[in-house]
């Protein structure tokens, strides 16, 4: 019934299991692949195009069920329902080395599904999900230039470690998943605490070198399979309408690439264009309808020209778009504490990118729930990237967060991460907003310089400034360029986008997507080189902006401060039912948290709000002294005297008949009433810890004071 096909192999000292023919069999291909204790289950479903496109219709969907871990989705809809953050940034970790791997011209729609059946919640199955996918389009028959290999590369003691676990992640100095085929490195994500460019360098190369044994599995797996190729013919280049275009339009395009300002040198190409339409699209008395061509056809061979100027000035040394040599980095313009309530603001920019950057600081209720196959865990920071439509220029449509922002809002995530304080040095949970106001190139860069800043001015003790650079690359033949602080359109037109972030002494965040078969060794060393000078350029800037993190945080923050109680008297804070400690942080507009070992962390919404509830906590857990006063509130009358609560109502004594005036008490109602506010003295306190109060004393104290 099944023709199953297996392959078993060892990988960075785990088994794996390559295997297809038995699940999914109407896809036009799948394979279940296990790593270790990881199994993810892929399928491939590829259509043939009806009518020609000008892109590749590829999809890429990862999803990690709960069962794979033994798990109930919480929340009121058992199921699993919209992506998680982890799995739309594990969908772009997938489709990033892929693509590129496909020829040009290849427009059938392709959609590639992988899913986490089965997992021992120690190790991230993304790795696992990579060789699934790279195996199944190997014999899925598409043109697909892989197989690819996928390694997580950690440093730990000095040493790079292959595919680590979650618990050698958490000594480790670096987390590095770089994929690549037999000849070159494709893609490549991480984040790093502080290391040089060198030791960034060697993992990546230790990575690629320990991913080639899955390269030549999956090959072999694919031999094995021996899945006939489609029938399909790359389309053949219109040189015709190459060069009737070029006739055309070569010289304008050329003398549009000359205007440094985006939007005008935007609105010169689409007149260009136009022009191009009307000359070679339209019927006129002079052409014949043999002349005439598509305006896709023109418009194709239009964007031809557009790349080919470009790339040919770049390689040739010439100015760049905007009239720079290729390592110098756009004026910087920065202006600090912005917005004058936010805790913490910035406004970046960087040529005509821009970046309004805020950083709040809130309590630990404040930090995010994270429930991942793994765990569950709270994250006390946050880094959300917004990219509004007019930050272009465009009318559109303001949407929740897409692929791109949430993985641009993770890289500048990961850039300052490294630098963060302790919970125990600073309890805040903070949160980073960078709203992206202008973007030609490089804006989760300007997030990265931004947030750094914002988070200084909010007074957050980061270790140091951080910074980050896009470097870009131009590569034909055996020349290349390699290009600093990239612009949009050299992004567009060139052959890669390699992100650098990091501090003066090393770096701590490192993302590149190649846009060709893969790079070599020396062009990332020098693009590494590169970065170090534009980054250490950029953070000197910073540096006249803000050298340091304020020594307060702002007044409008929460206030923050820690106090350690007897754990025995936990119970009176917060009293019966809660009721204490509700009310008091109703009263004070506060908010209080308990541990278990006596350290009470209380936030207020201002120093007020937060004085005043700590002072009450100090009541509450005060111990009475003999012979001090209190105030106190008579909180119940009784025969023989009143009970008065004192201390901020954590604590009771009994006013005896005899101690309430000099004179005889024959009704206590007639000199106290439940509710009045009290003077009274500690008299006793025996060894039951019940008190004794005299009203009397504290009045005859008060009379000789005076």
């Amino acid at each position: 019934m099944f023709n199953v096909i297996k392959r078993e192999f060892e990988y960075g000292g785990m088994p794996c299991v390559l295997e297809t023919g038995r699940i999914a069999r109407q896809a036009t291909s799948s394979v279940m692949v296990t790593v270790g204790n990881v199994t993810v289950f892929v399928a491939v479903v590829a259509k043939a195009s009806e009518t020609p496109r000008d892109f590749f219709p590829l999809t890429v969907n990862y999803q990690e069920k709960t069962y794979a871990a033994g798990k109930i989705p919480g929340g009121f809809l058992k199921r699993e329902g919209r992506p998680s953050e982890k799995e739309t940034l594990t969908c772009r970790l997938i489709d990033r080395p892929i693509r590129p791997l496909f020829p040009k011209g290849f427009d059938c729609e392709v959609q590639v599904t992988a899913n986490v059946v089965s997992t021992d919640k120690l190790q991230d199955p993304d790795i696992a999900a990579l060789i699934g996918v790279s195996a199944a389009l190997s014999i899925s028959g598409l043109p697909f230039g892989g197989p690819i290999g996928a390694a997580r590369v950690g440093f730990v003691d000095g040493m790079y470690v292959i595919n680590p676990s979650y618990d050698q992640l958490e000594t480790s100095e670096l987390d590095l998943v770089v994929a690549g085929t037999d000849k070159a490195v494709l893609m490549v994500e991480s984040e790093a605490k502080q290391l040089t460019e060198d030791q960034m360098l060697g993992a990546v190369l230790f990575g690629q070198q320990e991913l080639q044994k899955v390269v030549s599995e999956i090959k072999a797996f694919a031999e094995d399979v021996n899945t006939a190729p489609w029938d399909w013919t790359p389309p053949e280049e219109d040189l015709a309408t190459l060069e009737k275009v070029k006739a055309q339009s070569f010289e304008d395009i050329a003398a549009a690439y000359q205007l440094t300002d985006k939007m005008a040198r935007y609105e010169r190409l689409g007149q260009l264009k136009e022009q191009a339409f009307a000359a070679l699209c339209v019927e006129d008395d002079s052409q014949s309808a043999d002349d005439l061509l598509s305006k896709d056809a023109v418009k194709a061979a239009f964007g031809k020209l557009e790349k080919s100027i470009v790339r040919d000035n770049v390689i040739n040394g010439s100015p760049r778009i905007d009239g720079r040599a290729h390592d110098v980095v756009r004026p910087i313009d920065i202006d600090v504490g912005l917005l004058p309530h936010v805790h913490g603001s910035v406004l970046f920019t960087r040529g005509e990118t821009q970046a309004l950057v805020a950083a709040t600081l809130g309590s630990n209720r404040d930090g995010q729930l994270i429930d991942a196959l793994e765990g569950s865990r709270t994250d006390n920071f946050m880094l959300h990237y917004n990219f509004p439509p007019y930050c272009v220029g465009e009318v559109g449509m303001a949407m929740s967060p897409k692929r791109r922002e949430i993985g641009h809002g993770r890289l500048a995530r990961r850039g300052l991460e490294a630098v963060l304080p302790s919970e125990q040095d600073f309890p805040y949970v903070v949160r980073v907003v960078s709203d992206i106001t202008e973007s030609n190139g490089s804006s989760s860069m300007a997030s990265i310089c931004g947030g750094c800043m914002a988070m200084m001015d909010a007074g957050v003790p980061l270790s140091d400034s951080v910074a980050g650079i896009a470097m870009g690359l131009v590569k034909e033949g055996d020349k290349f360029a390699i290009l600093s602080d990239i612009l949009g359109d050299e992004d567009h037109l060139g052959d890669m986008d390699f992100k650098v972030a990091g501090t003066k002494n090393g770096v701590t965040a490192l993302q590149m997507d190649i846009k060709i078969d893969g790079i070599t060794e020396e062009i990332m060393e020098q693009a590494l080189n590169q970065a170090k000078k534009g980054r250490l350029h950029i953070l000197e800037c910073m540096q006249q902006a803000i050298n340091a993190p304020r020594t307060e945080v702002s007044e409008h923050a929460p206030q923050f401060t820690t106090y350690k109680i007897n754990p025995d008297k936990i119970r009176d804070v917060i009293g019966k039912g809660g009721a204490t400690i509700r009310a008091l942080c109703e009263e004070t507009k506060a908010t209080i948290d308990i541990d278990d070992d006596g350290t009470v962390k209380v936030y207020g919404e201002d120093k007020a709000s937060c004085d005043a509830a700590l002072q009450r906590i100090k009541d509450i857990t005060a111990v009475p002294e003999v012979g001090k006063i209190y105030e106190g509130v008579v909180e119940k009358i009784v025969d023989f005297g009143a009970f008065v609560n004192f201390l901020g109502g954590g604590t009771t004594g009994l006013v005896h008949i005899s101690q309430i005036a000099e004179e005889r008490v024959e009704n206590v109602g007639d000199y106290l009433k439940e509710g009045q506010t009290i003077s009274v003295k500690v008299l006793e306190l025996d060894q039951r810890g019940r008190i004794k109060l005299s009203v009397k004393a504290a009045q005859q104290e008060s009379v000789e004071t005076e």
